[in-house]
């Protein structure tokens, strides 16, 4: 058997994760999925909204067919799956997608990992796929957090005020950016009573710990709605990241595609969300899908603005060696460094940038 050497110090950061998380995912049952780079341009021109970007690099294949860049993978997924009663499928992925950087505004090359859970879905699996966002990032780093909304009651509490589709999305995007002035004056303009603004104001304010959330929602929710966060609450109780796990109804997503709960996750040094997940029934519909669905995408490409970790050495070993020396005795020495897991370059001379644990001189002339 042939043995396989990964040295993990010689992994970039989202390497090493990426090797991790595959151990995590598979050891949930969930399968590596595996796509070609290319998907027709019309997939992504007709769900243009449910792009980050809709910006989409294009070539014309050899029939002639507008092919794209794939900007997006769960519309891949979608796309190629099946619908079957009472299976669900259940698929993790590591890919690179192409989309405009926001740094550069140039497009970028970015390694994207995930999961989705596709089929008959009930609320374990909604926590089981929160369960694993919140695994996910403590492989990154043990400071993090993550925020769960729910558009269900979100979407009922503001069209209980006023139901016109354009009150619905100003109002939408001012919980999403906390802005409790301008969605006040909102209320104003389309004569929402004082008791109904004070509800929307109040779920700009109402975030964090999970259970205080919930007692705050009570005032203005029916029981009913607030069962299945109730229940979720619980169920998360159980994983050992109970308390990072939040409530915000300022995690929002579009509304045409997007359902249910919403999350988003955040890492301590990263400026951005670098998890978002959550159900996306709509979608499936839209793609003549009947599967509902859950699931989350990492972006590691943003472990960029953590700072860098610099190993204390370059090599392990430094060996020397010159035209004298004996090329068996090298290759010798060669393979027992490596033997002993510990990392090796040969040089004839010297380097005087390269850090070093050990030196061993071959050369008959020192």
């Amino acid at each position: 058997m042939k043995e396989t050497i990964i040295d993990e110090k010689n992994l970039r950061d989202d390497e090493r994760a990426i090797l991790a998380l595959r151990s995590i995912y598979k050891r949930y049952g969930y399968l590596p999925y595996r796509m070609s780079k290319f998907e027709e341009y019309e997939l992504y021109i007709r769900n243009k909204d449910f792009l980050v970007s809709d910006r989409v690099i294009t070539f014309n294949d050899t029939t002639g067919k507008l092919m794209a860049l794939k900007p997006d993978v769960t519309l891949s997924i979608i796309k190629n799956g099946d619908d079957i009663t009472g299976y669900k499928q259940k698929v993790y992925y590591s890919e690179n997608v192409y989309r405009v950087s926001d740094s550069t505004g140039r497009f970028k090359e970015i390694m994207q990992t995930g999961l989705e859970c596709i089929g008959d879905i009930n609320l374990y699996d909604i926590y089981e796929v929160i369960a694993l966002a919140a695994q996910s990032l403590n492989v990154i780093s043990d400071s993090f957090i993550i925020e769960i909304s729910n558009l269900d009651i979100l979407s009922k509490l503001i069209k209980s005020c006023n139901d016109d589709e354009s009150f619905f999305e100003k109002a939408i995007s001012f919980i999403s950016e906390k802005n409790s002035h301008d969605l006040k004056r909102l209320c104003e303009e389309y004569k929402v009573d004082a008791k109904n603004c004070a509800t929307l104001q109040m779920l700009v304010k109402t975030y964090g710990e999970r259970s205080k959330v919930l007692e705050t929602l009570e005032s203005c929710c029916a029981d009913d709605d607030l069962k299945k966060m109730r229940e979720l609450s619980v169920m998360l109780d159980n994983s050992p990241f109970s308390d990072k796990i939040r409530f915000d109804f300022s995690v929002v997503s579009n509304i045409n595609y997007y359902n249910g709960f919403m999350f988003k996750g955040f890492i301590d040094g990263i400026s951005d969300r670098i998890l978002a997940g959550g159900q996306y029934d709509k979608m499936m519909t839209k793609l003549e899908r009947s599967s509902k669905a859950i699931g989350f995408a990492l972006y590691l490409d943003l472990l960029e603005q953590l700072p860098a970790k610099r190993n204390e050495y370059d090599v392990d070993v430094l060996l020397v060696y010159d035209g004298k020396t004996d090329m068996s005795l090298l290759i010798k020495k060669v393979d027992e460094i490596i033997s002993s897991k510990r990392s090796v370059t040969t040089q004839q001379m010297i380097p005087s940038n390269l850090r070093f644990r050990e030196m061993i001189d071959l050369r008959e002339d020192r």
